[in-house]
């Protein structure tokens, strides 16, 4: 019985032309495509002010749910003068990010302030200088909260490696300021 051996030894050039080849279809099997699929995105509320829950889908099929936004916007309203603006959409999915990053997908956001008027961020800077002139809060664009389950202190350093915006730290009232203003943290 006569067998050949072929060497099948590859130079690095081939190996990698190969691999090159190889990776497009990777990239387009019907398994990468359901991983790229948008997952409905839910958040837990829970106001400490308010007393308020909200548990809702905010967002199916990669696209936000107007329904649902209308009833976040609610939820965060200012609860002092009881006005309402549109929170930022991705102001939501950095907390929906965080909760994932925390391994704490069932967490509930324990929000201490929401969306401000400019009347109460008026009267709420009067009494600390911690509050900024121009808050993003004003804006629908920032959020002061805690989640159920982690500690702020760990929820800080999630969201500072997140690098999706601003990120403050107050470790005295136990809360975690977030925004989705320029990257800086506090």
């Amino acid at each position: 019985m006569n067998t050949t051996h072929k060497n099948i030894s590859l130079t690095r050039r081939q190996l990698l032309h190969k691999i090159l080849l190889t990776v497009p279809v990777l990239c387009f099997s019907p398994a990468s495509l359901l991983a790229k699929q948008v997952p409905v995105r839910r958040l837990s509320f829970s106001h400490t002010h308010t007393c308020e829950q909200l548990s809702i889908v905010y967002a199916r099929d990669g696209k936000y749910l107007p329904e649902a936004l209308s009833s976040i916007n609610h939820c965060l309203r200012d609860f002092r003068s009881n006005e309402k603006h549109a929170i930022d959409p991705a102001l939501l999915d950095v907390l929906y990010d965080l909760q994932r990053a925390a391994g704490n997908e069932d967490g509930v956001f324990e929000v201490v302030s929401g969306f401000r008027s400019p009347d109460t961020n008026k009267m709420l800077r009067s009494k600390s200088h911690g509050v900024a002139k121009r808050s993003l809060h004003m804006e629908g664009k920032a959020i002061d909260l805690r989640l159920s389950g982690t500690s702020t202190k760990k929820l800080r350093d999630l969201a500072i490696g997140l690098r999706r915006g601003g990120t403050g730290y107050y470790a005295k009232s136990d809360f975690v300021h977030l925004d989705t203003g320029r990257i800086r943290q506090w």
